[in-house]
C-alpha cells in the first residue's frame, strides 16, 4: 500500500476579551497500520515529538526535584504493562515502535508519553486532572454529541494535533486529538463511534491492565456496539478512568477501575451525561482517597472540591433543557461561573494546567467533529469531516 502522509498547519487566531494571540492545530493524515503507522507519525513529527520529550522532562524534573531521565528509569521499573499491551492491542505496542524509530527517540522517552494517566497514578499527581466531559443522545430528530475540554499540564500548550487516520480494510477512518508522538486522547471514526475520557485518580490502579490511550484507540478503532461495550466492561484497566462513549446516537458512561466498571447513568429525562475527575458511582477507592468514596454520607462528601464545582457547572445547563444542542454545548465548554474552578481553564503559565483542546463530536448521518487548540471562550471551533468513501 502506497503510504500518505499529509501535514498540514491550521492557523488559529484566538480573541479574548480584547487580548489576541495565535495557537496553532498541527493536522496530520497517515495511513496504514502497526509499525508503518506509526514510522510515518515519527517521521512526519520528529522535531516536535523531540521537543515534546524534551518538554515533558524539564517539567517533570522540575515539578518532581528528581533528573527526569532518573525518574523514568524508576517508573519503567514499576510499569509493567507490555504484557497487557500486547495480548490486547499488539498492533498499537508496534505503531510506539514505529513513532520512537521514526522520530530517533528512545522507545520508553516515546512510551511515557503514552502512558500519561499511569505516569499521573505512579507520581500520585492530582493537580493537573482537570478535564469536564458529557455526553448527549440523539433526540426528536437532533443528533447526538460527546464533548470535551482536555486539561493538560500547561508544557504541552503549542502541541495540539489533529490526527486523522485513513481508512484501512480492517479500521474506518479516525478523527483523533493527540499531541506529537501520542497515539490518542480522545476521538472519533466514520462509523459513529467515539469516545471522551476524565482521570478518575481516586479509583485503584491496576499494573497489568490496559492503559488508558490504549483502550481510547481500542473504541476508536470498534465498529461493533455490542464487542465494544463487552471490551469496556471486561479488560482489565490499568488506571481508574472515566469513558463517555457515543455509538450513532447513544450514550453511555462507564467509571473504570482495577476491579470493576460501573455504569453512571443519572436517569434525566434528556438523556445526558456528564463527568468530571472524581467517581460517582464506583466505589473502588484507593486507600488515602475514602473522602470520595460515593457511598459516603452526603454531608461528608468535598462539594467544594474543584471537580465537585465543575461537574455542578456542567450538570445544571445538562439537564436545564430537554432538547440540547451544539450551542448550548459550546456554551457549557466555555462556562466560568466559579473563576477559581472553571470549566474552561486559561494557560496561566502558573503550573496548574489549561484547558489544552475542545472538541465537540457529532453523530449525524454525516458525522463530523468540531475542534479548537487551546481554551474554548479564546476562538471559534472548527468543524473537520471525514473524507468521501467512494
Amino acid at each position: 500500500m502506497k503510504q500518505i502522509i499529509i501535514l498540514i498547519g491550521l492557523l488559529i487566531s484566538l480573541s479574548c476579551y480584547g487580548q489576541q494571540a495565535t495557537r496553532e492545530l498541527n493536522a496530520v493524515t497517515f495511513s496504514g497500520s502497526g509499525y508503518e503507522l506509526g514510522l510515518q507519525h515519527g517521521k512526519a513529527l520528529k522535531k516536535e515529538i523531540s521537543e515534546v520529550i524534551g518538554a515533558w522532562k524539564k517539567n517533570t524534573s522540575f515539578n518532581l526535584k528528581k533528573d527526569a531521565d532518573i525518574v523514568l528509569k524508576d517508573f519503567f521499573e514499576y510499569a509493567k504493562f507490555d504484557k497487557a499491551i500486547k495480548k490486547w492491542t499488539p498492533e498499537l505496542y508496534n505503531e510506539i515502535r514505529g513513532i520512537a524509530d521514526g522520530s530517533n527517540q528512545e522507545l520508553n522517552d516515546v512510551m511515557v508519553l503514552n502512558l500519561l494517566d499511569e505516569f499521573w497514578v505512579y507520581i500520585a499527581n492530582l493537580q493537573n486532572h482537570h478535564c469536564s466531559s458529557l455526553g448527549v443522545p440523539a433526540r426528536n430528530g437532533k443528533p447526538g454529541y460527546i464533548s470535551q475540554n482536555m486539561d493538560l499540564e500547561n508544557y504541552t500548550d503549542g502541541f495540539q494535533v489533529l490526527m486523522r487516520l485513513n481508512r484501512t480494510d480492517e479500521r474506518p477512518e479516525q478523527l483523533i486529538l493527540t499531541h506529537p508522538g501520542l497515539i490518542a486522547l480522545n476521538g472519533m471514526n466514520e462509523q459513529r463511534i467515539g469516545v471522551c475520557v476524565n482521570t478518575l485518580m481516586q479509583l485503584k490502579a491496576s499494573l497489568s491492565g490496559l492503559p488508558v490511550a490504549f483502550v481510547i484507540r481500542r473504541i476508536i478503532n470498534s465498529t461493533d456496539k455490542d464487542e465494544l461495550l463487552s471490551f469496556i466492561q471486561t479488560v482489565n484497566h490499568a488506571s481508574g478512568q472515566n469513558y463517555i462513549i457515543g455509538i450513532r446516537g447513544e450514550v453511555y458512561d462507564f467509571e473504570a477501575s482495577a476491579n470493576q466498571v460501573v455504569r453512571f447513568n443519572p436517569m434525566n429525562e434528556n438523556g445526558t451525561v456528564y463527568h468530571t475527575n472524581h467517581p460517582i458511582v464506583n466505589d473502588d477507592i484507593k486507600p488515602g482517597f475514602e473522602k470520595y468514596n460515593p457511598k459516603l454520607q452526603e454531608e461528608l462528601k468535598p462539594y467544594s472540591s474543584n471537580s465537585h464545582i465543575r461537574l455542578e457547572a456542567v450538570e445544571n445547563r445538562m439537564t436545564s433543557n430537554l432538547d440540547i444542542d451544539d450551542g448550548l454545548i459550546k456554551e457549557t465548554l466555555r462556562s466560568r461561573d466559579n473563576e477559581d474552578n472553571p470549566v474552561c481553564r486559561t494557560n496561566s503559565e502558573n503550573g496548574g494546567g489549561f484547558t489544552f483542546a475542545s472538541i465537540i463530536m457529532t453523530f449525524s448521518e454525516n458525522p463530523y467533529i468540531q475542534i479548537l487548540a487551546g481554551p474554548p471562550d479564546e476562538a471559534e471551533f472548527k468543524k473537520i469531516e471525514f473524507s468521501y468513501k467512494k
